[in-house]
């Protein structure tokens, strides 16, 4: 997973030739560190098919305003610089794929 700021996001994520998503953390928070391993098992099972990305809410606060993140971890689903799907809360693997239709 590659962690992006304020300053790579939009070429990270909004001109990504494929669907990115984002997971909106912060090292403190005990669910976003759970849910680490399963956004891991998911972008090694999609290969290039999508892109994950981070971003550490706490040192780009902009960021997280500009995306009205309110809780996290939060999940953005782009494509095409277009938000498609969010999510909010731990989330398992099953859950993910299901919901995000990947």
């Amino acid at each position: 997973m590659i962690e992006v700021t304020d300053s790579t996001f939009e070429a990270e994520v909004l001109r990504s030739h494929v669907p990115v998503i984002v997971d909106f953390f912060a090292d403190y928070c005990g669910p976003c560190r759970l849910l680490k391993p399963v956004l891991n098992a998911l972008a090694e099972s999609l290969g290039d098919k999508v892109k994950v990305v981070t971003v550490d809410v706490v040192a780009n606060e902009g960021l997280a305003q500009a995306h009205q993140i309110e809780a996290i971890p939060t999940i953005i689903v782009f494509e095409n610089g277009v938000q498609r799907h969010r999510l909010v809360g731990l989330k398992d693997l099953h859950y993910l794929r299901e919901a995000l239709a990947v």
